[in-house]
């Protein structure tokens, strides 16, 4: 410990942490317990390490998961981690008058943790389909969909968007992304531990970090049945979460108001405006 805590020292705290939940890990490994949660034993902790602390790799990477909600998440280089910011959209999903019985997409989906979040509130008759571009997520979001018993209530199709949901259109109750929106421009400022190692296509947004976001908007009428509800994150760590998110706002009402009613920007607890939510007409 007192090795990483040198290599890394501004980030001591946090290795004391992380350097128990690996021992952890691994003890629980030798115990016998679920290697689908674990990623390698007793021998190789000090390699897995020294790579957390030189090379500000992720400890999500290095341990295979991330605790979200009241999940443990599998992740792998490829994958963006999941943040617990993001974690209010499964709240603003549970909001919605009768979500138990519909059908969500959710777009982008990475890991799967939004995905099999809402899917484990749903009724009988609900289900979420999960699209991603990147094959890394397609496999890790099937795992994670397995990993819960939810291959019933989740289906992962492989494409950009919407394009794999052309046989859904106006019928889902909902529509739910976190997608790209840093500035490509400040991709060269992020800390290490997600510019080094998360992957740039879940995290360029284009010039201004609207690329994504816009065509979401363009494409949402299309899929949403009435009265159904979609809610955006974008919001990052260098971004100008309330600019972004008040021009997304505006941006949907000046050019669709005959499509979306209650259109708005929603605080996250640290009172940013972090999501963009509405329902279609």
């Amino acid at each position: 410990r007192r090795r990483a805590a040198e290599l890394v020292p501004d980030s001591a705290p946090h290795l004391h942490r992380h350097l128990r939940w690996l021992l952890a890990d691994a003890a629980a490994r030798d115990a016998g317990a679920d290697p689908a949660f674990l990623r390698a034993p007793l021998g190789d902790l000090e390699s897995l390490w020294l790579r957390h602390v030189r090379d500000r790799r992720p400890f999500q990477y290095v341990v295979g998961n991330e605790h979200w909600r009241d999940l443990v998440v599998a992740v792998r280089e490829g994958v963006l981690i999941p943040r617990p910011e993001t974690e209010a959209v499964v709240d603003m999903v549970a909001k919605v008058q009768g979500f138990e019985a519909g059908w969500w997409a959710d777009l982008g989906t990475g890991s799967g943790a939004i995905a099999v979040a809402v899917a484990r509130m749903l009724g009988p008759e609900g289900r979420v389909f999960a699209t991603d571009v990147s094959e890394v997520a397609i496999d890790v979001g099937r795992l994670n969909v397995q990993r819960y018993g939810m291959q019933d209530k989740v289906e992962i199709r492989h494409g950009s968007w919407f394009e794999p949901l052309e046989d859904l259109k106006g019928k889902l109750m909902g529509v739910i992304s976190n997608p790209p929106y840093i500035p490509t421009e400040d991709l060269p400022g992020l800390q290490p531990e997600v510019g080094w190692h998360e992957p740039k296509l879940a995290l360029d947004g284009g010039k201004d970090g609207l690329e994504h976001l816009l065509h979401l908007c363009e494409g949402l009428s299309s899929v949403l049945k009435p009265g159904g509800f979609f809610v955006f994150e974008v919001k990052y760590l260098l971004t100008n979460g309330n600019k972004q998110s008040e021009f997304l706002v505006d941006f949907i009402q000046t050019k669709w108001d005959s499509s979306f009613r209650d259109v708005e920007a929603v605080l996250d607890f640290a009172d940013i405006k972090r999501f963009v939510t509405g329902y279609r007409r």
